[in-house]
Formats: structure tokens, C-alpha cells, sequence
């Protein structure tokens, strides 16, 4: 094995290994002292006995020194990780409410969600720091996000020829198949002289509602982000009246914020319980053509209120000629964790039940505007 794959595994092993694999030094010993920084407060190490022991130098780095030094000294992904695992797994609070930290610090989707989780421990000085991680992040999933949007309320693509050359509608098989003549056998290659592109239909658009209820709860809170920049992309669309409604067991009408999504997730309030039904009954208050409506539901469906109210109140809004959605997680993994009893009575009484990403979320709702 070579000298970098022991030191990897003297690394992953911790000080306990050295006497097989040997110690470190330069920025190998930074590196492990990094990690016993923040893997070392395990409580399972010392259960299962094997405290990992890690640099032996003479001081006690803070938040600060930890942070300058791991991005000296791993790669960005890897940062990202350990700043992930610190905010979340060890709720290291200071790193989002530190003012020297947030000064330094590279916004990231896990820094985002722990100042969401914080922002109530936050002095006005130390928010106005915060809310610049806030912003980074929700504009570059705004970029993101606003991108699908767009390609899914553009038209859906046609056979017929286009005159208009645009890289999104390039014709691949029509323009392989009328240039097979310049195959040439020894290089492997088609050379192409007339690129083929397909024209898009424009979308009949009729006016439709499109009400996003959202479940506060912590465990929702990349459901709220995502949702959030969801409801900023569809606002404004033509063809779309967008509403977004937060709830635990109030209901909050969010949807004069919509169009900011950095002031409306500075205003959310995450944790409490949760009556989903509640937040059904003031959606069915909204609805004004039951038949160009879509509610989303986004939430584990653990209900705290009544269960048989929640199935009562989607069974209306579906027997009323509204579409439902119930959504476990809106998000860009859509890894659901849900109640699966409570959805599975949702989607007996008509609602659609399951994960979405906001992409998939916005070509749904595109394909039933366009109809």
C-alpha cells in the first residue's frame, strides 16, 4: 500500500492505528486534528469504546479556527459535508450564529436550513449577517428552479421542422438519419451539413389555481425552502394564480410574500404541532373553479387534529372536481418520511400521494394548465 492510502487509513482510524500504520504531520496531522474536532464528540464512541483520538496539538481550536482550517484543507465538497454534519448532526449553533463565523463562511443548502432552525436565537446584528446565506442560497436555487419552470411552460415539443435554431429543440434522429450519407467508416463520425431542429406548440392556457399548503414542522424544513422558491417561480406565470399557505396548528396566508422568498422563509416559524385539516378547510375557502384548481398538500401527514376531518375535507375538494395532491417531501432528493396509514386514506378518497421534486412539481402543474 502506498504511503497516501496509509495515511487515508491512519486518518479514518484515528490515533489507536498509529502504531501499525505510523503517524502524521503537515497538514495530514491539521487534517485528522479537524476531524476530532467535530467526530470526536460522538457520544457513541464512548458506548461502543472506541473514543477516536485524533491531533495532539496544544490548543483547543474554536468554531472559527475550525472552520478557516477545513477550508484550507479539504476540498469544497468536503467542507460542505463537515458543515452539514456540524449544524445538523451535532448542532454546533455558533457556526450560524457567530458573527465572525457568518462573515467567513460559504452559504450552502445546510447552512440555509440552520439559520431557518436559529434565526429566533439571532440578535438584529447577527440575523443581518445570516440573512446573506439566506439570500445566496435561495437566489441560486431560484436560478436553478426558474429554469425548469420555464422549459415546462414553453410548449411541448413537435415533429414539424423549425426554422428557429435553438439547442433545446435540436431534431438528434432527424438530423442523424438525413445526414447518414456523410458517415465515413473510418473515422466513426457523421459529419453533419443540415442540422434539423423540432417547433413547439404554443400552450392554450387557461386560467388555473395552484394553492401550496405547507407543513411547518421541523422535520419539513427543505419541503418549506423548496417551496418556498417553488411559489416564487409560478408566480406570475401566465395561466397560474399562486398561493402559498404555511401552517402547524394555525394557518397563515403567506401568499402576499410569494414573489420574495428570502423575506417569506425569514418570516417562517418552524416546530409546533400540526392540524393539516385545519389548513385543508381554509384552502377549500380559496378555491374558486374546483375544476382548475390544484391543491398541494406538503407534509409527513402526522396529524395532530382530526384525521377523520383531513380525509372528510380532501374528499370534497376531489368530489368538488379539484385536483390534490399530497406531497411526503417537495425537495430536490423527494426522499419521503411520512405517515403512511394517514396518506394511504388520503389517496382512497382521490388525492395523489407521493414525493416530487419542484421541477417535477412544475411540469405537473404546466401539463394540466396547457390541457
Amino acid at each position: 500500500m502506498t504511503d497516501i492510502g496509509l495515511e487515508r487509513w491512519r486518518l479514518i482510524l484515528g490515533e489507536p492505528a498509529g502504531s501499525c500504520l505510523g503517524g502524521l504531520s503537515g497538514d495530514a496531522a491539521a487534517q485528522d486534528a479537524a476531524l476530532d474536532w467535530l467526530y470526536g464528540r460522538d457520544e457513541q464512541l464512548d458506548q461502543r469504546d472506541i473514543r477516536r483520538q485524533g491531533g495532539t496539538g496544544p490548543s483547543q481550536l474554536t468554531t472559527v479556527d475550525w472552520l478557516d482550517d477545513i477550508t484550507r484543507l479539504f476540498p469544497k465538497e468536503t467542507v460542505e459535508r463537515l458543515q452539514r454534519d456540524a449544524v445538523e448532526r451535532y448542532e454546533i449553533d455558533d457556526i450560524v450564529t457567530d458573527p465572525d463565523v457568518l462573515q467567513r463562511i460559504e452559504p450552502n443548502p445546510s447552512l440555509l436550513r440552520a439559520v431557518l432552525r436559529t434565526k429566533h436565537l439571532m440578535n438584529p446584528e447577527v440575523l443581518r449577517l445570516a440573512r446573506r446565506i439566506v439570500e445566496a442560497v435561495v437566489r441560486e436555487l431560484m436560478e436553478r428552479l426558474a429554469t425548469e419552470v420555464r422549459q415546462s411552460f414553453s410548449g411541448a415539443r413537435s415533429r414539424r421542422s423549425s426554422r428557429f435554431k435553438q439547442a433545446r429543440d435540436f431534431d438528434a434522429r432527424r438530423t442523424i438519419r438525413a445526414n447518414l450519407g456523410n458517415y465515413r467508416p473510418e473515422e466513426q463520425r457523421v459529419y453533419v451539413e443540415t442540422p434539423y431542429f423540432m417547433s413547439r406548440t404554443r400552450r392554450q392556457l387557461s386560467q388555473w389555481q395552484v394553492i401550496l399548503l405547507v407543513d411547518q414542522s421541523g422535520s419539513m424544513l427543505s419541503s418549506v425552502i423548496h417551496s418556498a422558491v417553488t411559489a416564487a417561480c409560478l408566480w406570475g406565470l401566465p395561466g397560474v394564480r399562486t398561493h402559498l399557505i404555511a401552517f402547524d396548528t394555525d394557518v397563515v396566508d403567506l401568499t402576499s410574500d410569494v414573489s420574495d422568498p428570502v423575506e417569506l422563509l425569514m418570516k417562517s416559524q418552524l416546530g409546533g404541532g400540526t392540524d393539516i385539516a385545519r389548513a385543508v378547510r381554509y384552502a377549500a375557502q380559496l378555491v374558486e373553479q374546483p375544476r382548475r384548481t390544484i391543491v398541494a398538500v406538503i407534509s409527513d401527514f402526522f396529524e395532530g387534529g382530526s384525521e377523520a376531518d383531513l380525509v372528510r375535507g380532501v374528499r370534497g375538494l376531489v368530489e368538488q372536481g379539484t385536483i390534490v395532491l399530497g406531497l411526503a417531501a417537495l425537495d430536490e432528493q423527494a426522499d419521503p418520511a411520512y405517515d403512511r396509514v394517514c396518506a394511504q386514506k388520503l389517496a382512497n378518497v382521490g388525492a395523489w400521494v407521493g414525493a416530487m421534486t419542484p421541477g417535477e412539481l412544475a411540469a405537473f402543474v404546466a401539463e394540466r394548465v396547457g390541457r
